[in-house]
């Protein structure tokens, strides 16, 4: 490349939009150590701090998501959209980018579109089976939609998907080798089966309700340990359960890698990332999906590895009902055990990062690069 590589990339709301704009942005800085990379996302939204904790920059912009009740955001809503796109515009001229990286969430809904008008190539990076409003406005302009889920051309032009798969921590792809640190890490008993429980960063009320409910079952009548990753609105409310001989809280968990090395079964929501994370992971799994997410995606991403034999699905609304019997079977099946771990480790795309970043070069490289 003959000069140096002007980046912008949009996504956030949600860790799901954030967290892999930042892997792309950070393997595109690994190729391109002297690239010039921005941010875009939406003010008072997570990517604010995010973003520069991972040494960025990043420009706000005003804009929200439409809600599905009438709410004073609403009746702002094209007046934000009509500032966004303004703004936009602005930071397009001053920045020159030769390409413009979209990861979902409604602020990068103005700002590619402004890239469109002005014939600067674009990617859309898809996490969900079931892609979000602000990706399907943009896919009809995009250069490359890069997927994790077979079967987008439901929602996608065709001859512009790549089945990518979605960025993860690279930490993971090692994490048969520290099992033994994970053990030790989390000072667990090593004669025992460990439960991992993983709710989000913030935290799952219902699966915090569930494994309250199910604490006494699952450590008398199964004999196994827990790590219960509650969440950082609940963790006040959860600590009391915690004692190192048999159940472990955590607000949040520093190191992933070496609780996905400790486990040997994993309850899960089914974000995007999370998904392919145990993809790659690779130990039965038994998701219980967010209804509360836009268009029931987590269900349908859930779903999409169900469907293929690799994890175990529950709705919030089967969890009183057949959550005593479906964990019972998947501890004391090793059939069952095997099936779900090899089902699933099929499904994993380990070089998601930088096979996008392939995509964006090679759409840099066929002549749209600007002289």
């Amino acid at each position: 490349m003959s000069r140096k590589l002007k980046v912008i990339l949009s996504g956030g709301g949600t860790g799901g939009h954030i967290y892999p704009a930042i892997a792309i942005a950070n393997e595109l800085r690994s190729r391109y150590p002297e690239a010039s990379v921005l941010f875009v996302g939406a003010k008072d939204r997570m990517e604010m701090q995010k973003v520069p904790q991972a040494g960025y920059e990043i420009i706000g912009l005003w804009i929200s998501g439409i809600q599905r009740k009438l709410t004073w955001n609403n009746l702002l809503f094209p007046i934000k959209l009509l500032s966004s796109l303004w703004k936009s515009r602005k930071v397009i001229k001053k920045f020159n980018p030769d390409i413009v990286i979209g990861t979902g969430g409604f602020a990068s809904g103005p700002l590619l579109k402004m890239a469109n008008a002005k014939k600067i190539p674009t990617v859309l990076q898809e996490q969900n089976s079931f892609p979000g409003i602000t990706n399907k406005w943009l896919s009809k302009d995009a250069g490359k939609i890069c997927v994790a889920y077979d079967n987008m051309d439901r929602f996608f032009p065709k001859d512009k998907i790549v089945k990518t798969g979605n960025p993860v921590r690279q930490d993971l792809l090692s994490i048969d080798e520290k099992r033994n640190l994970g053990l030790s890490k989390y000072k667990l008993n090593k004669g025992k089966k460990t439960i991992l429980i993983l709710g989000g960063s913030l935290g799952a009320r219902r699966i915090n309700q569930l494994i309250e409910k199910e604490l006494g079952f699952l450590i008398d009548n199964e004999g196994v340990q827990v790590i219960w990753q509650c969440g950082k609105l609940y963790y006040d409310e959860y600590k009391k359960y915690s004692d190192q001989n048999h159940v472990q809280v955590h607000q949040f968990l520093d190191t992933m890698d070496l609780a996905y090395a400790a486990a040997d079964f994993i309850i899960s929501r089914a974000g995007a990332s999370s998904v392919s994370e145990l993809c790659i992971v690779a130990k039965p799994v038994l998701f219980i999906p967010s209804p509360n997410v836009a268009e029931d995606h987590q269900t349908k991403n859930a779903k999409a590895i169900v469907d293929k034999d690799g994890a175990l699905m529950l709705r919030e609304s089967e969890l009183d009902s057949k959550f005593r019997d479906t964990i019972s079977e998947l501890l004391k099946s090793e059939d069952i055990q095997l099936k779900l771990g090899t089902a699933i480790k099929r499904l994993a795309l380990p070089n998601a990062t930088s096979d996008i970043a392939d995509q964006i070069e090679r759409l840099i490289e066929n002549g749209s690069l600007k002289n």
